[in-house]
């Protein structure tokens, strides 16, 4: 549905400018409506909870579960997969986690008030963005329309969260000319630390984060405007109950230039080019945690420079977009052993040692219009991966004949059929992709796994991760609701996991041996969502989601972190400037879980949550304020993909207040 909105979108403006005569009076017209239109996105918030986190409002998604390690930076996994299968991206701009234990995933760099909508596709509908399995996020910033009616606009948030005293404000202002757009953000997030549902403190799950933004855009002539655009992002004192280490530093700038040309006639209607720099660094260390024998700290280094130009067509029937992708990356990680006296040093190794990750992908995607029912959508991308690292002699330790440098191939294809008709619709599809080995699976140099308590170590010559995809959905709509079924089967050759090592001894005093990525033959992943809606009465709506997912190896023995059968159903209650809202949420048993990678059977559970709000206008400012409770029961629970079985917060009472300017 997000994919289908998008398209509207971005394709809607034309299909009325090529349908309009234009002159030379109405260019700055057409400009306008095309921003306007495009700048019509939806809130980052949900219907339980209006200030949420980025994580919490993916979290929403029927296809999209997280694995938790603490309080803050979730690892998103789209179709129950990791990150390294996925793509995600701001803006379309490739930005690389600085972390080796995945703590600071690229949806950790943004805040819900500076964007405007994540758009999510699934499978190889995402390679757009570059090569991926899985499929793609990709987290779009709030851009404001020239000249609007409105020249000064914004909004300003706070609240309180009871349970680990977490204090917010978020704020967001844009102006608007007909020559100069103005778009910023500022927020800062401060928690302590959480308790469980047996009312017992969580340690170590504290954090506190900044985060900025600034875009400035200038319509250079009627058809054309040049954005710059920032994003600054800090965390400190990150508390991670989950690993042995927490988090002092995390810092992010990402900047962008981009130039937009439209154009009145032909077949081209949009020229889009930008050019993009980001720097992150994040530091891990455990000063926090003197129980240790032996201290560590971890820090990490990631900056990437990029392209992204793409052009938009327009026929009768027929819309497309053709983009070209590259960017330039170093990654860098170390690891640092100090005895007790940490003036000393006894220890210094490279996890990611100096490792340079070069792409460039053409990529196209196409929709055209069968007849008014049906539709057809295909496309894919060709990329060139390559990778090469500087101290190569970490990874012949153990590949003695591993190669320094390696380029990879990655072709991605797909094609889906969509017919639509008097309230039932049906799709079909398939796609076929590569995707290349992650830095650490690799690189990687004993990457310490708290999970199952193993070192990793990384393969520069592992083959491509091949794709082999097809899905389905049907439904139908009424006046009054809806109700659709969706699924999708992966088969992926040479899927990259770990296996233990006979050589080479653990590195950590935690650790228990050593694994090596690995490829095996193959591995299959099955994800099933049904999602329905009904308008009980003219003020009560109800809707519900059920997902199940089921993950092999080519020994038929379980993946990791796949989700069981999991359901969300919630009434939404409104009259006049009031709204409540109540739902339930939870996950059976998961008995198919996986010993192998340090998993353990976890028990079901179902959470309450409820919300209530009042609108209403301060000096002629539309104000909403709201009241609310998760896990109402104070049900004391942990998931299957809660990192080392860490209790999820308890009873959590929460207020917010925000004033729209």
């Amino acid at each position: 549905m997000r994919f289908l909105t998008l398209i509207l979108l971005v394709f809607g403006p034309w299909v009325q400018a090529q349908n309009t005569p234009v002159t030379s009076d109405s260019l700055d017209v057409v400009l306008d409506e095309v921003l306007i239109v495009a700048a019509k996105k939806a809130k980052i918030e949900t219907d339980m909870k209006m200030a949420v986190s980025v994580d919490e409002f993916l979290a929403s998604s029927d296809n999209i579960s997280f694995v938790k390690r603490g309080a803050y930076a979730w690892e998103p996994l789209l179709n129950n997969m990791s990150t390294e299968r996925s793509t995600i991206t701001i803006d379309g701009m490739h930005v690389f986690g600085a972390c080796t234990d995945k703590m600071d995933p690229v949806t950790a760099y943004v805040e819900s008030n500076n964007l405007s909508d994540i758009d999510i596709k699934s499978g190889q509908e995402g390679s757009l963005n570059g090569a991926t399995v899985a499929g793609s996020i990709d987290l779009k910033r709030k851009s404001t329309a020239f000249g609007r009616a409105k020249t000064w606009d914004g909004a300003y948030q706070t609240g309180f969260e009871f349970n680990n005293k977490q204090f917010f404000n978020l704020g967001n202002m844009s102006y608007s000319s007909d020559k100069l757009v103005v778009d910023a953000s500022m927020s800062h997030r401060k928690a302590d630390d959480y308790s469980d549902g047996n009312n017992d403190e969580v340690d170590h799950s504290q954090f506190t984060k900044f985060n900025t933004s600034l875009g400035l855009a200038y319509k250079t002539s009627d058809l054309s405007s040049l954005r710059v655009d920032a994003i600054f992002d800090q965390a400190n004192d990150v508390g991670y109950p989950a690993l042995p280490m927490d988090l002092s530093l995390s810092r992010a700038l990402i900047t962008s230039v981009a130039f937009k040309q439209f154009f009145e006639k032909g077949l081209v209607k949009v020229w889009d080019s930008k050019v993009y720099f980001n720097a992150v660094e994040h530091y891990m260390d455990d000063t926090t945690r003197p129980e240790n024998l032996v201290h560590m700290d971890m820090p990490g280094w990631s900056t990437t420079y990029g392209l992204i130009s793409k052009v938009n067509l327009k026929g009768e029937n027929y819309t497309a977009e053709i983009q070209l992708n590259a960017y330039d990356n170093l990654s860098i990680a170390e690891m640092r052993m100090y005895p007790q006296d940490r003036s000393e040093r006894t220890m210094f190794a490279y996890s990611w040692p100096w490792v340079t990750t070069r792409y460039a992908g053409l990529s196209m995607s196409n929709a055209w219009d069968i007849s008014n029912r049906s539709q057809l959508n295909f496309g894919g991308s060709l990329g060139v991966n390559y990778n090469y690292s500087k101290y190569i002699e970490f990874n012949r330790i153990f590949h003695p004949e591993a190669s320094q440098e390696k380029t990879r191939f990655l072709p991605n294809v797909y094609a889906s059929y969509q017919w639509d008709n008097q309230g039932f619709n049906f799709s079909i599809g398939t796609g076929y992709g590569h995707r290349a080995p992650s830095v650490s699976e690799g690189y990687g140099y004993y990457i310490y796994n708290s999970f199952d308590r193993y070192d990793y170590i990384g393969d520069p010559d592992l083959e491509n991760e091949i794709s082999y995809e097809v899905n389905a959905s049907a439904g139908f709509t009424h006046k009054k609701g809806g109700i659709k079924a969706q699924v999708n089967y992966f088969y992926i050759q040479n899927y990259i996991i770990g296996r233990i090592l006979s050589a080479g001894s653990p590195m950590n005093y935690q650790s228990v041996g050593v694994k090596g990525y690995t490829s095996l033959d193959y591995a299959t992943l099955f994800n099933f969502s049904l999602n329905a809606n009904y308008s009980i009465l003219q003020n009560v709506h109800w809707k519900g989601t059920l997902t199940y997912a089921r993950g092999l190896d080519d020994n038929q023995n379980n993946l990791p972190f796949i989700r069981p059968l999991s359901y969300q159903t919630g009434l939404h209650y409104s009259y006049r400037k009031f709204g409540i809202q109540a739902a339930l949420n939870g996950d059976l048993m998961q008995v198919n879980y996986s010993p192998e990678y340090g998993e353990d059977e976890t028990p079901s559970y179902t959470n309450l949550n409820v919300s209530a709000d009042y609108s209403f206008y301060i000096n002629n400012y539309k104000t909403v304020v709201q009241i609310g409770a998760e896990n109402v029961f104070n049900t004391y629970y942990s998931t299957y993909a809660d990192w080392g079985n860490i209790p999820r917060m308890g009873r959590n009472f929460f207020t917010s207040l925000k004033i729209n300017l």
